[in-house]
């Protein structure tokens, strides 16, 4: 198969341009509160559908704004997929040119130059930026995408009781080992620090606050109130749920996979489910908690508010645990905006992406477009139901998983035995993804419609694997 000619990298990617504003010109700085956690399914927030999980401030949230119900993670480059994730959303950019370490130039295609981070861009036009939580990114560069900062955790995790964390260092001068180790839970040590700030600021600038939590992260460790307000039994087993997965998809046996014994069973994933929840619902009462902070500090009326995480889980659907996958309960986050000019109680299925929140965040604040995005930002889904932004999305894990959705059908190749798997789910019917019709009359031309447009993101993207040709072959 020739390689496609690519359309126009910006047409694909680039922010959208001359779409109305909910912003109007001259209008004041707006605060923004991200509120971001770390490894949660999308639908895991009670007034989204979700019966046996207990989220009211979350609730309150999608009461008082617009939630994308098909936002996605575009992959990962490694088993640590939080990292890539994390590193597209603090750069605006896709997966293979947002340097999974974020280091100082944008890499991919052989393009370099500066650019911002997120909390840096917003710092840089006069915002006050202040960080707490999960940084699983080069610690360094903290420093520049923040002015102040408390509680910071470098890596990936922690015991929950037991974090280790730095103090804030203009210089990004961190040393390996931590200042110190806490022992309140993580959910309730961010949520501190977060409203320390809170209390404490003062002055005319606005501000950017980027509070990330490790929960509901493994291990499962809420405390004994929420564990026992989401007990076992009344857990509901997944309807895609499965002993173990029908092939190999490359990453059986990677360590997520290994936090409950083979093959599953309904009694073990109710038990992780219970205690999966048990850590959203500890974390919700956290936020509440910020939440409160923001209203007493009189600014709430001036605040955006994000809430997202940076991706899912597969909590016992398809026979897995982990996120190395490219089902929608991996890929799909959840995506939550409220405050001024946002709509209520609104709620859209327009295909989008975690990394487009970085040019949403400049239009609400009525800040210029940096140049350096892919992402396209998600204010025209706000004013209209009926608008998009994208019509496919592409997912890409490691070097043997690639895949493609236009909304209705998906489409996931891996390269992991021969001959080469290949899935194709009618979305609009099957949302679970239980039923493979790759093999049926109907499946081979929409394969290879979907084959195309693959072949136009991997060449638009940069993907290492250049072509679908490549990828099949295993070259």
């Amino acid at each position: 198969m020739s390689v496609c000619h690519p359309i126009s990298r910006r047409a694909m990617l680039g922010s959208a341009l001359g779409v109305p504003s909910l912003i109007r010109a001259g209008a004041k700085r707006l605060n923004v509160l991200f509120l971001f956690s770390d490894d949660q399914q999308a639908d895991t927030i009670s007034s989204l559908g979700n019966p046996h999980i207990r989220t009211p401030h979350l609730d309150t949230l999608v009461r008082r704004g617009v939630s994308f119900n098909r936002a996605h993670n575009m992959g990962g480059i490694a088993p640590a997929v939080c990292v890539a994730s994390r590193a597209m959303l603090l750069t605006g950019q896709t997966l293979f040119r947002a340097d999974e370490r974020l280091t100082a130039e944008v890499t991919g295609r052989g393009r370099k130059g500066p650019f911002s981070l997120l909390p840096e861009y917003f710092r840089s036009h006069g915002y006050r930026t202040f960080g707490t939580g999960k940084w699983h990114n080069r610690a360094p560069l903290f420093a520049r995408g923040f002015s102040s900062g408390a509680n910071i955790l470098f890596g990936g995790g922690s015991d929950h009781y037991n974090v280790p964390v730095h103090d804030f260092r203009p210089d990004g001068d961190y040393l390996a080992k931590p200042d110190r180790i806490e022992t309140s839970h993580s959910s309730e040590l961010f949520s501190d620090a977060a409203i320390r700030f809170l209390q404490e600021h003062q002055g005319p600038e606005p501000f950017f606050l980027y509070l990330s939590y490790t929960a509901p992260h493994d291990p499962h460790t809420a405390p004994e109130l929420y564990r026992k307000a989401h007990p076992p039994g009344k857990m509901g087993v997944p309807a895609n749920f499965l002993p173990e997965h029908p092939f190999d998809n490359g990453e059986l046996r990677i360590r997520d996979e290994m936090l409950a014994p083979f093959p599953r069973t309904p009694g073990i994933i109710q038990q992780y489910l219970s205690h999966y929840y048990a850590m959203i619902s500890h974390m919700d009462a956290q936020i509440g908690r910020v939440l409160q902070a923001l209203q007493l500090s009189g600014k709430a009326d001036d605040t955006i508010i994000v809430f997202s995480s940076d991706n899912g889980l597969a909590a016992g659907q398809h026979g897995l645990l982990g996120k190395q996958n490219l089902y929608e309960h991996s890929v799909r986050i959840p995506l939550v905006l409220s405050g001024p000019g946002i709509p209520r109680g609104r709620r859209s299925g327009a295909l989008c992406y975690l990394l487009d929140l970085f040019p949403t965040l400049c239009e609400l604040c009525n800040l210029p477009p940096a140049e350096h995005l892919d992402g396209r930002s998600l204010a025209p889904l706000m004013l209209d139901q009926n608008a998009s932004v994208r019509d496919s999305l592409f997912f890409a894990y490691r070097d043997f998983q690639r895949g493609l959705t236009d909304g209705d059908w998906k489409m996931i190749r891996y390269r992991t035995d021969s001959p080469t798997r290949l899935q194709l789910f009618n979305l609009s019917e099957d949302p679970l993804e239980r039923n493979n019709l790759a093999a049926t009359s109907g499946g081979a031309g929409r394969v290879a419609a979907m084959d195309r447009k693959l072949q136009n993101w991997m060449a638009a993207t940069g993907d290492p694997m250049e072509s679908v040709e490549r990828f099949r072959s295993g070259a």
